[in-house]
């Protein structure tokens, strides 16, 4: 076990957007409900986060600049299988983004403003708190 004690049943989320204040405060969001979180502002750094934090859940900007989010997605999506849940959140709502987001292993498609409320529930239905007896 690498965590510390008392801290095994946080759920490690890391938030990814160039947007610092976006980011910023939805990782406070998340940090206040007993989340571990990372945040990351381009694509680079997120998929250096995710290398040392191994996320449960990837809180993911598609228009990141240089790195897409499309491309960040297939790669933690080809490393890590199943054991992440992505969530694209963006302002990109078309059908074809939708579409693409799924081609790159984005498991859900949030549209900003974001519902926050939809997002915490789908969090707790895909990513349950790991409980350790």
């Amino acid at each position: 076990m690498r965590t510390a004690p008392g801290t095994s049943h946080a759920r490690r989320v890391l938030v990814v957007d160039d947007n610092q204040d976006a980011a910023d405060s939805l990782a406070m969001l998340l940090g206040t409900r007993g989340d571990e979180v990372r945040i990351a502002y381009d694509g680079s750094q997120a998929l250096e986060v995710e290398r040392d934090f191994e996320p449960d859940v990837v809180l993911l900007d598609i228009g990141l600049p240089a790195l897409s989010g499309y491309d960040v997605a297939n790669r933690i999506r080809e490393k890590r299988g199943e054991n992440v849940l992505i969530v694209a959140i963006t302002g990109w709502g078309e059908e074809k983004d939708v579409r693409r987001a799924e081609e790159a292993g984005i498991d859900q498609h949030f549209t900003k403003p974001l519902d926050f409320e939809a997002l915490l529930g789908l969090i707790e239905r895909a990513a349950p708190r790991r409980h350790h007896h």
